[in-house]
């Protein structure tokens, strides 16, 4: 039963912490993190640990699939430098400054890199979250680093926990083979999956199956990869990032509306529910050590929490400015951001489920059969890092952002504008040939042109509170809605009174429904 149990107070604890933290303006996962903290008291749920395999195998390939088929790829293309930078020398320079100072603290080398590896790449999942009041750029950049960056981190690992238990060998052929495999082997996997993806689509018109293919897509992408033992997150990344630019030509508005919904909730509940087992996580691997290395494990975890901290400070100054010593041209001129960007963008350098998946892998023993050296303090220093850097970042980060004053993105908005703009006037110009080749009536084409006029004088009136167009578009929005709402009561009137059955009453809602979507402008999360 506790399966059962812990589900119910999974979704107690969300819906608690996320209420708590809107209403105390404290991002909530803050507070799951402490409720997970505090949930392992209870003597049933002490037996909860999270698995590596259910991470690395059910969370990530979901969470990172959303978080890459809603990431610009354009934004990606024109900062492309500076994130390859940042998830690969990065990664590889923090693994190493930890491993350092986790020795010097008293852990061998081997475990020593294995901290480094685990607590060295950002978490997409945890900046999507809690770094949505950043510009667009901002976020760009932040989303796509965690989202390569998990490659470099896993291969650092692999290579510590190899050399550790005895597997590996380090030599600089074999460490650059095992790169360009992860690389390129990943990039591989997920183009193979999207190919396929892509053609599945096209032979597939009902809704509910291009969702199982969409489902299946990022499994797929990580299993292929694995299988040649390339890197599964790339190949999750690559194969969302091909979707997301070939998916809007293949895919239709009922399958689209469909994975909108489905991937909002999945991912919030998955990205909810980790915050909370990171906490229980945490708490258990605490009860596996004792008083003094438990002591000596808390100051690591403040003192690895520092050095993450400075080394990504450190570098996104230092390489900007080697950076702009050796380019010159005036287009990369132009692509600069201020420093008080980069203040914001060192804050934001959170840690989440690649982390705690990687400490959870570590192996329990060695090929000689012994324990793993240090294994629980691996497994208790990432759980801290992880929530440290979260809380301390976390609440610190909003006060960051107000400081560096960084000018409000209306890129989006203008672009929105363009695009309704264009769409409008060129439907417009098309209307007649449309209306002709299917034989509309002249008053439906009449109508039709009607309705699309106004559209596009509201769109171009823009935000001016005074123009007539749009007092008058609120106003019928407002009327028609009231009219949506008196319609919904009397559908479901009929059904209480048996006039009609709940199979209509669910079809004419889900009418009631897109129009009222329609009408108020709403959109679902992204």
């Amino acid at each position: 039963m506790l399966g059962l149990e812990l589900v119910v107070v999974l979704c107690a604890t969300v819906l608690v912490c996320q209420v708590a933290g809107d209403r105390l303006r404290i991002a909530p996962p803050i507070l799951l993190l402490a409720a997970g903290a505090l949930l392992g008291f209870v003597p049933a749920l002490r037996e909860v640990h999270l698995p590596p395999e259910a991470m690395l195998l059910l969370f990530l390939p979901a969470l990172l699939y959303w978080e890459s088929l809603t990431t610009s790829l354009r934004g990606i293309r024109q900062d492309l430098r500076g994130i390859m930078l940042m998830s690969t020398a990065l990664v590889i320079l923090t693994a190493w400054a930890v491993a350092a100072v986790a020795h010097a603290l008293g852990l061998p080398w081997g475990p020593a890199w294995v901290l480094g590896a685990a607590v060295a790449p950002t978490d997409a999942t945890t900046v999507g979250v809690l770094a949505r009041m950043l510009p667009r750029r901002s976020i760009t950049l932040l989303r796509a680093e965690s989202l390569i960056n998990d490659g470099t981190a896993l291969v650092v690992y692999g290579l510590a926990v190899g050399i550790t238990v005895g597997e590996e060998h380090l030599t600089v052929p074999h460490v650059g083979w095992l790169f360009l495999l992860a690389y390129v082997g990943g990039a591989a996997a997920g183009a193979v999956t999207a190919w396929v993806g892509i053609q599945l689509r096209r032979r597939l018109d009902d809704p509910l199956l291009g969702n199982v293919v969409t489902i299946g897509t990022p499994f797929t992408a990580f299993l292929l990869a694995e299988e040649i033992e390339a890197s599964g997150v790339l190949a999750v990344v690559v194969a969302g990032l091909i979707m997301s630019q070939v998916g809007p030509r293949l895919i239709g508005a009922a399958t689209r509306r469909q994975t909108q919904a489905f991937w909002s909730l999945s991912t919030f509940l998955l990205n909810a529910s980790l915050f909370v087992l990171v906490g229980l996580e945490t708490q258990s691997a605490a009860r596996n050590l004792t008083s003094d290395d438990l002591t000596h494990a808390l100051i690591t975890v403040g003192v690895v929490s520092v050095v993450l901290v400075a080394v990504r400070f450190a570098f996104q100054f230092g390489a900007v400015y080697l950076i702009r010593l050796l380019d010159r041209r005036p287009q990369q001129r132009l692509r600069r951001m201020s420093h008080r960007a980069r203040v914001v963008g060192g804050v934001t350098g959170f840690r989440g489920a690649v982390s705690l998946a990687v400490a959870l892998s570590v192996p329990e023993t060695l090929d000689s059969g012994a324990p793993f050296p240090d294994r629980d303090v691996i497994v208790f220093v990432t759980s801290g890092v992880i929530m440290l850097t979260l809380v301390v970042q976390g609440l610190l980060l909003p006060r960051v952002v107000r400081w560096a004053r960084l000018p409000h993105d209306t890129a989006a908005e203008e672009e929105r504008s363009l695009a309704d703009t264009t769409a409008g006037e060129e439907a417009l110009k098309a209307l007649p040939d449309v209306a002709a080749d299917l034989g509309t009536a002249p008053e439906v084409t009449e109508w039709t042109r009607h309705e699309y006029e106004t559209h596009l004088r509201v769109v171009r009136a823009g935000d001016d509170s005074e123009d007539v167009v749009l007092s008058h578009k609120e106003d019928y929005t407002a009327l028609s809605l009231a009219l949506l709402a008196h319609k919904r009561a009397t559908v479901v009137r009929l059904r209480d009174e048996n006039h009609i059955d709940d199979t209509v009453l669910r079809q004419v809602q889900a009418y009631l429904d897109i129009e009222e979507v329609r009408l108020s402008g709403a959109e679902l999360s992204d």
